[in-house]
């Protein structure tokens, strides 16, 4: 389904906007139950992930007499607390949020009960390649996606204008290195990248190993690091990266808003863009150049809800995931940060009108690539970001980087 919609007029959007106001408005006054049927218990990614839920909750508690306790919980204590809490006969938890990465590991411990079973399905409304990780061997349903996160590449829209591009067209990585070659003669940064933590060194460079055609593993989740294509893609990457620098998530969006930088890999959750922003985001077109076939290059970074198979309250549980993944619902979420994986949602003239980036997150989610469904995940990107960094500083050739981490990797794997 092609995203772009055309835009109506600024009234339709004060419309949407007044009437989420008035919805949102009128949930907050709701009273908590007194006299609860059950208290259920949620971890939730912290962050503007869990914010959204929780500023929805209260018209689910006051529609099911049931209050909802939310633990907001890091990314790595989110995964571990979950994981480690599956052996236990009564869980500690009702209902949880699940990176999409974690997926191996929680069917092969039996961590998610089975929506099936709960008479939940996915519709055909949701973006169908979001839909893929929801999904175990066996053919069961245990997560829906929730939030779409997914790469995006951010740029700053007066560079683009005077290195002769409009801003909101797609662009190759052959533009990309000319865009953030031009930043750079004018004695600005081009390319800013995220070089804190291996595994944002590694996810930052996927969309363009995407974009050339490779991928870290093949189709048996072997590893495929130290091929000609994972090198060429990586060789052209340390191009981009000699254009700019390395920067934590806050600083990359301050360079790139005040004209800094030129461009760097982001996440809808980062930033708002408005019609007066100086920066702006688009989905990458996975193409190199515009000669080259487009692949899939916009990587899933989709916090999923699911349902602990040890909950002892399941039936209300089951009704939160119903509630949360409502359409209805779902729309209500976006102006208040929510980043849904529905057409009726992305699509919508309504929204579009007041949030015009919905386009570019829709065309990002349609092209998305989940990472590798492993439960060596974890240690696989440490193991090739550390090499990758060593690279990248240029304490190792590329051939050998690579080879070293190809040799690790496969030693690791065959434990």
């Amino acid at each position: 389904m092609n995203c772009t919609k055309k835009i109506p007029c600024t009234l339709l959007a004060l419309s949407f906007f007044l009437l989420s106001l008035n919805l949102f408005s009128c949930t907050k006054t709701l009273p908590r139950p007194e006299h609860p049927s059950a208290t259920i218990t949620l971890a939730l990614r912290s962050g503007v992930y869990a914010d959204v839920i929780k500023k929805i909750l209260r018209k689910f508690e006051y529609d099911n007499n049931v209050l909802c306790e939310v633990l907001e919980l890091g990314e790595d204590e989110l995964h571990s607390k979950v994981s480690a809490d599956a052996v236990n006969a009564n869980g500690a938890y009702d209902f949880c949020m699940v990176d999409g990465s974690w997926m191996a590991e929680y069917t092969a411990k039996n961590v998610l009960a089975n929506l099936h079973e709960m008479d939940y399905e996915l519709d055909s409304d949701i973006i169908a390649a979001t839909k893929e990780i929801c999904y175990g061997k066996d053919g069961a349903l245990y997560l829906a996606p929730f939030y779409g996160n997914v790469t995006v590449l951010l740029y700053n829209k007066l560079i683009l204008k005077e290195a002769g591009y409009e801003p909101g067209q797609s662009l190759t990585l052959e533009d990309m290195r000319k865009i953030c070659s031009f930043s750079k003669s004018r004695h600005n940064l081009g390319f800013m990248y995220r070089g804190d933590t291996a595994n944002n060194i590694v996810v930052d460079f996927l969309p363009i190993l995407c974009s050339c055609g490779a991928w870290v593993v093949d189709y048996k989740n072997t590893p495929t690091v130290n091929t000609p294509e994972f090198k060429n893609a990586l060789n052209f990457y340390l191009m981009l990266l000699d254009t700019g620098r390395a920067a934590k998530k806050e600083d990359l969006i301050a360079a790139i808003a005040n004209k800094s930088a030129a461009m760097g890999v982001g996440w809808p959750g980062w930033y708002t863009p408005t019609r007066n922003s100086s920066m702006d985001y688009i989905a990458l077109s996975g193409r190199q150049d515009n000669d080259a076939m487009a692949y899939n290059a916009n990587v899933y970074g989709i916090w999923a809800v699911g349902i602990p198979a040890n909950s002892t309250k399941k039936e209300y549980s089951a009704k939160l995931l119903k509630f949360l993944m409502d359409p209805v619902v779902q729309k209500e979420t976006v102006r208040i940060g929510g980043v849904p994986c529905r057409y009726s949602s992305l699509t919508d003239p309504k929204i579009l009108e007041a949030f015009p980036q919905y386009t570019a997150v829709c065309e990002a989610l349609e092209s998305g690539i989940y990472r590798p469904v492993m439960e060596e995940w974890p240690e696989f990107y440490r193991i090739l970001g550390k090499e990758m960094d060593l690279i990248i500083k240029g304490k190792k050739t590329l051939g050998a980087g690579l080879d070293d981490a190809q040799r690790q990797l496969e030693d690791f794997l065959l434990k």
